[in-house]
């Protein structure tokens, strides 16, 4: 694959539109056309809506708005449109249309964007890859070989292939970032709090999920902040909004010398590739030679523990989200309902006490109060993106003796539950451990397309900035890529 034309992004298309150099219809065209050519190889989008498309893009006024008639693809869960398919890539919702349009797609409608259909997703996104029973595996671009990641996989494989300059896209524990860094874009997960939530959800994953988007320049990335950036009075989180504007700041501010922490080590303390060593130290030598201060170190944050803590979440707020079904459904739910992960995670919840769910809250505190400390003395925090380049589709993540722990998981006490839960996650988890830290302290980070490997795939570095400060990692993004660090 070539090098991602950047030129093209989603303001130039929009500035495209406002000049009547083409018109909305016949750049959603173009987009099916993409669509059409390449998506039989890369299974990225799974549902269109091209004819409901064509007539919003004759009928709507998209004066005075910033991407006004630029077409775009909403990641399969969690950025429902009534109306449409709300599957989450899960068999048991395979025929569940949405009866509600969320905020965040009302958003991303206000900003001027067409919804042109669906990407593909792992089921309920709690896979690092992408690969649902319900759809099949979505393929990178860069090599169909190979997985552009998860949860996010199918929203990066759609940009990096041209069909959408920008996709909807969330972060739940590397979600945006880990498919960023897999497939050569930009991927900002925002502080917690900063965009839209619901109707009818206050939080996601207890604040660790955010919704956001993919994106293949920096300016893009600002813009779509000032354009998704909230205070919503009904939801459990918010943060200040940035009144300066994200995309001023890139034109306007001057430059920053930031004071940058760096570290090779995976906080689970599992092996790193040297392509991702290569990639950050690269990096560092960029930045000192551009005369930010640079230093290695590492926050004092027990990243074992941090991940126990995020695994007891998830099987929580599984089994609460299984039992609504259940109650939807008027029945119970069995094995055959789900992929083998998604009932691992149903069945390791039930046990889990209340107290025991509220001291993964208080771990996340805690990790969150280590890290604010830490930005007393280091402005940002960079590290790989990912601990290696993206691993091929097909992989079997579990070995036999595990998948039938997991199988049986119902038969073993909490504690060997979670122990079941760690080893089905644990091998996937050794090529993506940098990305949930920042979901559970609430911290932006963004994973930058810096590094291409000997095997030509993308390989991503990610910078983590203290709470409410997307600025300074747009500064330091716009620096890169101003200055051709970008593959």
């Amino acid at each position: 694959m070539e090098t991602i034309n950047r030129i093209k992004d989603g303001l130039y298309y929009a500035q495209q539109l406002r000049e009547k150099k083409l018109s909305s219809k016949e750049l959603i065209e173009e987009s099916f056309r993409i669509i059409e050519n390449e998506n039989p190889l890369l299974n990225a989008v799974t549902h269109t809506r091209k004819e409901k498309a064509l007539a919003e893009a004759e009928s709507r006024n998209f004066s005075n708005q910033v991407y006004g008639g630029v077409p775009i693809l909403l990641k399969g869960l969690g950025q429902s449109l009534v109306g449409e398919p709300n599957t989450s890539g899960s068999k048991l919702l395979k025929n569940t249309v949405a009866q509600t349009t969320s905020h965040y797609v009302t958003a991303l409608q206000k900003a001027g964007f067409v919804v042109i259909g669906q990407t593909n997703v792992p089921e309920f996104a709690f896979k690092n890859i992408t690969e649902p029973e319900l759809y099949g595996p979505a393929r990178n671009p860069w090599n169909p070989d190979h997985t552009p990641g998860g949860s996010s996989g199918g929203a990066s494989a759609s940009v990096a292939a041209g069909m959408v300059p920008i996709a909807g896209a969330s972060d739940g524990g590397g979600s945006i970032r880990i498919p960023a860094s897999f497939t050569g874009l930009i991927g900002l997960k925002p502080t917690r709090g900063r965009t839209t939530i619901g109707p009818g959800v206050g939080r996601s994953w207890q604040g660790a999920s955010i919704s956001f988007a993919l994106t293949k320049s920096m300016r893009d990335t600002a813009a779509m902040l000032d354009a998704l950036q909230v205070i919503q009075p009904a939801a459990a989180f918010q943060t200040p909004l940035f009144e300066a504007g994200y995309l001023k700041i890139l034109h306007n501010a001057q430059p920053k010398t930031f004071r940058i922490a760096f570290s090779l080590e995976s906080p689970i303390h599992s092996a790193v590739s040297q392509e991702a060593k290569q990639a950050v130290l690269k990096t560092v030598k960029w930045l000192e030679a551009n005369g930010h201060q640079v230093i290695e170190k590492t926050p004092e944050i027990d990243g074992i523990q941090l991940m126990e803590s995020y695994y007891m979440m998830n099987s929580g707020e599984t089994t609460a989200m299984m039992e609504g079904i259940e109650k939807s459904l008027q029945r119970s739910l069995t094995i055959d309902d789900m992929e083998l992960v998604t009932w691992v995670l149903y069945n390791a919840g039930k046990s889990i006490s209340a107290a025991s769910y509220s001291n993964t809250l208080t771990t996340w505190d805690q990790a969150a109060e280590v890290m604010a400390n830490f930005n007393e003395s280091y402005d940002l925090y960079l590290t790989p993106a990912t601990a290696e380049a993206a691993p091929k589709v097909g992989v079997q993540w579990q070995d036999e003796a595990t998948l039938d722990q997991m199988r049986r998981i119902h038969e073993f006490s909490t504690g060997q539950q979670q122990q079941i839960v760690w080893d089905m996650f644990d091998k996937s988890l050794t090529i993506t451990p940098f990305g949930m830290q920042a979901n559970l302290t609430g911290q932006p980070s963004i994973s930058l397309p810096v590094h291409l490997t000997k095997t030509s795939l993308p390989l991503g570095v990610q910078f983590t900035a203290p709470k409410g400060r997307e600025d300074w990692l747009l500064m330091i993004g716009q620096a890169l890529e101003a200055d051709g660090q970008f593959i």
